[in-house]
């Protein structure tokens, strides 16, 4: 079967509290993992995305199931394409952006290339890539919708949830989200309580125990 309309997507009010954190604080609450390859990037910094992933596997340089997708992809999916990392072609532009943002959908990851790339800024519809190319793509080749798949060195199930920011992109599997937004709680209160440590004179050396682990490799205090 080349789609599937019937995804498990986690519940609406833990990724919108997701969303609230940032990629690096997600990353960390996940104790390392889920982090997309450094080299997809959002084509403007203040694009940031939040959502269950609709996925999609599509040949390189042929974007007929893209196309498919916008249309089997739910309202508040984020459509992550495999695109064999091919960066000669641009499958994704302008007016696949307004067919997407009618649709409801939040945004796009791909591991290749886009066009139209400021006019998808003026629309303001996030979108993360590994490069911007103009030339065009055959509409040929199927491929498949809401199946695993590998992309950014990371694999990632259909309802997965993805978010992105400048700093970047992580992904945390659907049934994982409520133990890593506790982490994320834990986090922002000990970042909270260090912040304000820090305004108080005391050095992040001390606060993080890094004196001791400096003193244990002989380095110590003038």
């Amino acid at each position: 079967m080349h789609f599937n309309n019937e995804i498990s997507r986690p519940p609406f009010a833990l990724i919108r509290e997701l969303s609230a954190y940032d990629s690096a604080t997600v990353h960390e609450a996940y104790g390392g993992k889920g982090a997309l390859q450094s080299d997809l990037k959002p084509l403007d910094n203040r694009m940031k995305v939040c959502g269950p992933a609709a996925t999609v596997s599509a040949r390189p340089g042929d974007n007929l199931i893209l196309h498919k997708a916008i249309y089997v992809a739910a309202k508040g999916d984020v459509l992550v394409v495999s695109a064999g990392g091919y960066l000669e072609a641009g499958p994704w532009g302008e007016i696949m952006t307004l067919a997407a943002q009618e649709r409801g959908i939040l945004g796009l990851v791909i591991d290749g290339s886009v066009r139209d790339s400021n006019a998808i800024r003026d629309l303001g519809f996030p979108v993360f890539s590994r490069g911007v190319c103009i030339k065009g793509t055959t509409k040929e080749t199927l491929g498949l919708i809401n199946h695993p798949l590998q992309i950014g060195g990371v694999v990632i199930q259909p309802g997965d949830v993805v978010l992105g920011d400048a700093d970047g992109l992580v992904t945390v599997a659907a049934r994982d989200l409520p133990a890593v937004l506790e982490k994320c709680r834990q986090r922002k209160a000990k970042e909270e309580m260090i912040r304000e440590e820090l305004k108080k004179g005391r050095s992040t050396l001390e606060l993080y125990g890094f004196d001791k682990v400096l003193e244990a490799k002989g380095l110590r205090e003038s």
